[in-house]
């Protein structure tokens, strides 16, 4: 059973890689939800969050899923409590530990939550493979440091336990199973239509309406620029400029650069005091997450 990360352990930190080094002296086959616990929410926070927005984008993508979010109507029409939802109950799983009683609870309204519709096991599997490796992706191009080979693995068996938890099947034995699994089943999967234009538009705008009203333009054609071709034409999105997505890459770029530079985080950030978070001004239960 993976350990709880004792979060005090960082408080006193001294150097900016210290960290980094502690995690590798860890065994992720064991200490996975220590690992990533710490990867998400103490060294990239910031990166992991952006990147689970894209993951969630990308879902969107897959006719099957999209189809069911476009006749709930869940993502057009609720779309900030939707994201906040989405947020709020992965960051009690992990924030908690999968096995502890408020992560379990969680998991438990998941799995709820999903269980009023036909959604197949290799649906579940795609959207679980998003969370693994958009976010790997994403550090391996604008992180502030290379991952260490036991981050990466703690990430892939901290939602594979998530993944068995919610009853997901035939989950790949190793990281590398699952990329190759994953990368095919977008090959053969990911299509445009009407129900994945406007479940990614409505997301979009949702993203648009965090900042002033002037930005909204250059924004969208920001959200457009940090999505690949595949996926813009499957959201009907036009490409950006050619400048656009080299502007993007700089600015990420610079930004790690300067994070690198900072003062290590002693605390872990929380997602539950995200600003991004809107839909429970007077706080919330587990019970309070997802569709009435």
């Amino acid at each position: 059973m993976a350990r709880a990360l004792p979060t005090s352990s960082v408080r006193h930190v001294r150097s900016r890689f210290e960290v980094r080094d502690r995690l590798a002296r860890l065994d992720p086959t064991v200490d996975y939800e220590e690992i990533y616990r710490t990867t998400a929410t103490i060294e990239f926070p910031w990166d992991i969050t952006r990147a689970l927005e894209l993951a969630l984008y990308r879902t969107f993508a897959i006719p099957s899923i999209a189809a069911l979010l476009d006749q709930t109507g869940e993502f057009r029409e609720r779309t900030q409590k939707r994201y906040d939802d989405t947020a709020l109950i992965l960051s009690h799983a992990l924030d908690n530990g999968l096995e502890s009683a408020e992560g379990r609870r969680a998991v438990k309204r998941l799995n709820g939550i999903h269980a009023r519709f036909e959604i197949s096991n290799d649906d579940y599997l795609y959207t679980l493979g998003t969370f693994v490796f958009v976010p790997l992706r994403w550090l391996d191009r604008w992180g502030w440091r290379p991952l260490l080979a036991a981050e990466r693995e703690a990430m892939y068996r901290y939602y594979a336990r998530l993944g068995t938890l919610m009853g997901i099947r035939q989950i790949p034995a190793s990281l590398s199973d699952f990329e190759e699994w994953f990368d095919d089943y977008e090959r053969t999967h990911l299509a445009s239509g009407e129900p994945q234009e406007r479940t990614a538009t409505a997301t979009r705008e949702l993203f648009v309406s965090w900042f002033p009203s002037p930005l909204a333009a250059p924004l969208r054609v920001g959200v457009n620029a940090l999505l690949d071709g595949p996926l813009r034409e499957a959201f009907g999105f036009p490409a950006p400029p050619p400048w656009v997505p080299l502007v993007a890459d700089a600015g990420l770029r610079a930004r790690s650069r300067v994070e690198r530079l900072l003062p290590p985080r002693r605390r872990p950030a929380s997602t539950q005091q995200s600003r991004l978070i809107r839909s429970y001004p007077h706080g919330h239960t587990i019970d309070d997450l997802g569709p009435s």
